[in-house]
């Protein structure tokens, strides 16, 4: 019994100097902000690797979860007589909740993975090292410009998801099903609120992409410098965002739209 409680202690304490790690590793990222700012073509390069190579899988599944949000929604309003209202139904479910989520969860398994992957081996062949050698801070020659990057793309990526979300809701719901073209649209206009419904989704989008390059940077950036440790940390990577993505959507959900 002693011995379980202390390997709990043991690996509370490790949780906890972890995360004390990574505040520091954040506050040394952002201090390098201006720096960075001031060197364009670094964030466009990045940009480029982590927003534009994750438009792919976003526009796939931004679509096919809107066409199964038509089917199901027409099912579902069908029983109720309200099929004019599957536009409003689309548009609410995506823009408040599944676009900035499944967006969250795709970039982490994406672009996530990718960036722990290349710093972790830039960190195992100790070109980090040699950058420190020759008095270049690789926190903010490498590290920043990636955060950056992270952060712009993921608000973009979860807009996207959403529109070509609603485009799938649409072909299933009107082109299917045949729900009325003028009232998908004139009912979404009317009932999805800009302050209540778009601007809590970019919201959460922001905050998702924050925390999830943060992590993706942080693990690669602490990985063990071996083959097994780089590919652990990818692991991690993954792990860590999807949880810590659900958790603060629920957190963020229930500040916006709860009694909390």
């Amino acid at each position: 019994m002693v011995e379980k409680v202390q390997q709990l202690g043991q690996f509370t304490l490790e949780i906890f100097e972890k995360l004390g790690r990574s505040t520091f590793f954040l506050w040394h990222t952002l201090t390098g902000m201006m720096e960075v700012l001031a060197r364009p073509r670094l964030i466009i390069a990045q940009l480029h690797s982590v927003g534009v190579r994750t438009v792919l899988i976003i526009i796939v599944s931004g679509l096919f979860i809107g066409m199964v949000l038509g089917l199901q929604g027409y099912t579902t309003l069908s029983d109720f007589g309200a099929e004019q209202s599957l536009g409003v139904m689309v548009a609410a479910s995506l823009v408040r909740e599944l676009g900035p989520v499944v967006t969250g969860l795709l970039f982490a398994g994406r672009a996530g993975s990718a960036l722990t992957a290349e710093i972790g081996l830039m960190k195992a062949t100790e070109q980090l090292s040699g950058m420190e050698m020759m008095a270049v801070d690789p926190v903010r020659r490498i590290i920043t410009p990636r955060f950056l990057a992270g952060f712009i793309s993921m608000p973009l990526l979860a807009a996207l998801f959403s529109m070509v979300g609603v485009l799938g809701g649409h072909l299933v719901g009107v082109g299917l099903l045949g729900v009325d073209d003028g009232a998908y649209w004139s009912q979404m206009q009317a009932k999805i609120d800009f302050n209540e419904d778009i601007l809590n989704g970019i919201i959460k989008s922001v905050v998702f992409g924050f925390i999830a390059t943060w992590i993706a940077l942080f693990e690669g950036y602490d990985a063990i410098p071996t083959s097994e440790g780089v590919s652990r940390a990818t692991t991690n990577t993954v792990v860590i965002s999807s949880l810590a993505i659900l958790g603060v959507d629920f957190i963020l959900t229930a500040l916006m739209f709860g009694d909390i």
